[in-house]
């Protein structure tokens, strides 16, 4: 069994709030670091705790250089860096999803740090007209390649917004959102405890998972945050001054372009 899993950063352990990943304060950040490869250790543990054969680990969020390679359990194989063309590289074969660290999507009251992909330029998306954020494009990017998501980790709205978008899928709570900026949170240790056993049950339970379905051709539009130029390409529809669409066949090239 390969089981790949996708980090991003937001709705890791011991993170609640900006301040810890934005750069401005080093040694917030170092500890953002630490944490991530905490919560990554942790599941590739359940994950080789549950049979896992191959594990490779995506470095998700921003530029993808977030986490320390040599802190990084040396069974797994990590990914980092650009893939502009590409949302899941080397998913190929995998029977599992894991998405790490997410959190809820932009506008979600009490939720720590949401947004959808970029809290600077996009206000809202929408998924086959229902609004979305990063996790339910993601489960569906994964399901076109046939892999289900089987575990979410995040703050509690993460949670929630996952269990709505992804059927039947298991979710491991390490924070209560308070705010955009502030969360109730337990002890990183206890977090990737829970994590490391969150990942074990669910592929040990592989078989009651399945992709997200999704109605082709899909349609992908943003509400961007303020009037600016919209995305290039012919295929773009304009809905008004800030809302852009366009359809197409694949929800990744929808979003990559």
């Amino acid at each position: 069994m390969k089981v790949y899993i996708f980090c991003d950063l937001e709705g890791v352990s011991g993170i609640p709030a900006g301040c810890f990943i934005s750069g401005e304060r080093p040694e917030l950040r170092a500890v953002a670091a630490r944490c991530m490869a905490g919560d990554i250790n942790a599941c590739i543990a359940g994950c080789f705790e549950a049979g896992a054969e191959e594990v490779v680990v995506r470095d998700g969020h921003g530029a993808g250089f977030n986490v320390n390679c040599e802190m990084i359990d040396a069974r797994a194989e990590l990914v980092q860096g650009a893939s502009p063309q590409v949302r899941f590289p080397g998913i190929e074969g995998a029977g599992a999803l894991i998405l790490l660290g997410y959190h809820a999507m932009a506008g979600t009251e009490g939720a720590v740090l949401e947004h959808t992909f970029s809290s600077a330029t996009i206000q809202n998306m929408w998924l086959n007209g229902r609004k979305v954020g990063e996790l339910g494009i993601d489960a569906a990017i994964a399901a076109e390649h046939g892999v289900p998501v089987v575990l979410v980790t995040g703050d509690d709205k993460c949670c929630r917004e996952a269990q709505e978008h992804i059927p039947g899928v298991a979710v491991c709570c390490v924070k209560q959102g308070l705010s955009t900026q502030g969360a109730r949170m337990l002890s990183p240790a206890r977090a990737q405890e829970k994590i490391r056993c969150a990942a074990a049950d669910a592929l040990r339970r592989l078989a009651e998972f399945s992709p997200v379905r999704l109605n082709y051709p899909a349609t992908l539009r943003w509400e961007l945050v303020e009037r600016q130029m919209p995305p290039g390409g012919p295929e773009i529809v304009r809905i008004d001054g800030r809302t852009y669409e366009k359809s197409g066949m694949s929800v990744e090239r929808l979003l990559i372009g």
